[in-house]
């Protein structure tokens, strides 16, 4: 018969438990403290370092005729003096007054980008709500016309300009060619005549637009409760009435999303016009005249930073709605 030794287990006192369970509580909670610290704060610092910083400074430097040489200062222009004896002193709003009253691009160029917002809005937005519909319906090669429809957006906005340019060529474009206008004195020149290339331009975000716009939409459509389908096609309702009055309401945070992207990407448009002729002739941006006058021939630092803020504030329209139906849906549940 095997005889089983034990080992005496240590005498622990009753507190010990309790005493190290604590210590060990402790402990966790430092050191989860510590990687929550660490993981919150270096995104901080980063915004804090390329957004916040920068963008305060903008609005600092837009109170002055800073040319981005020399010192700044506090003291205030003298009119009296030449603009280059008073570079970097305080003049107060005039650069403001200056784009309102004597900057003849301003005044155009808001009024492109409030068309460059119309057109994706109108045109861009229900294309691809409409792309996300027909492929959310899982008709055959699906996942074919997905990847293709979402390729732009996978492209950089400098590659769909330069593609976008050989399809506009007045020479041997595309487009000119299947008209039969190419090489001849009746080819029209898309991307050079003021008439057209905003338009011709605005085809091509739309294109890429659309792509973005559908891949939201199918996240929201796969988000929507399967039964709200079945329940209307229980009352009888037919496809569009499904989407119009079922679907469509219960993608309103989507929506919201989507129109909120939308502003923004109006108003930040850059590289498609900036590639076809630098923002001129036609195609003035706000973002181009910013960049324009801070890294421009001119390099008008103030100037340019008091229209950085000009196109801060209309950005935060958009933004400021999106907050206030985000609080307010969270207010009411």
């Amino acid at each position: 018969m095997t005889t089983v030794t034990r080992t005496p287990r240590p005498h622990i006192p009753p507190d010990a438990p309790a005493a190290w369970r604590k210590r060990r509580a402790r402990s966790t909670n430092s050191r989860d403290r510590a990687v929550a610290a660490l993981l919150l704060g270096i995104p901080l610092l980063l915004s804090l370092g390329f957004v916040w910083v920068p963008a305060l400074g903008t609005v600092l430097l837009s109170f002055t005729r800073w040319n981005g040489i020399g010192d700044l200062s506090t003291k205030a222009c003298d009119p009296a003096l030449p603009s280059i004896l008073n570079n970097g002193c305080v003049n107060g709003i005039q650069n403001y007054h200056q784009a309102a009253t004597n900057y003849p691009e301003f005044w155009p160029a808001v009024q492109h980008n409030f068309i460059w917002l119309a057109v994706f809005v109108v045109i861009a937005t229900p294309l691809g709500m409409l792309f996300a519909v027909v492929i959310d319906r899982g008709i055959s090669g699906s996942r074919m016309y997905q990847s293709i429809l979402f390729l732009p957006v996978m492209l950089s906005l400098a590659l769909v300009g330069i593609i976008w340019e050989f399809m506009y060529s007045q020479n041997y474009g595309v487009i000119n060619t299947v008209i039969g206008r190419a090489g001849d004195n009746n080819a029209i020149d898309w991307l050079g005549d003021p008439d057209l290339n905003l338009w011709a331009v605005l085809v091509e975000a739309t294109w890429r637009q659309a792509g973005y716009v559908m891949v939201l939409y199918l996240a929201g459509l796969k988000a929507v409760d399967p039964t709200l389908r079945e329940a209307a096609l229980i009352d009888g309702a037919n496809a569009w009435q499904t989407f119009w009055r079922v679907i469509f309401p219960a993608m309103r945070p989507i929506n919201i999303v989507i129109m909120v992207i939308t502003g923004i990407e109006s108003l930040r448009a850059f590289d498609l016009v900036y590639i076809t002729n630098k923002g001129i002739n036609g195609l003035e941006l706000l973002s181009v005249l910013v960049t324009s006058n801070i890294v421009g021939e001119t390099q008008r630092v103030g100037f340019g930073s008091a229209l950085g803020v000009v196109l801060l504030l209309i950005s935060l329209v958009p933004i400021c709605l999106f907050l206030h139906q985000t609080f307010r849906r969270e207010q009411t549940q």
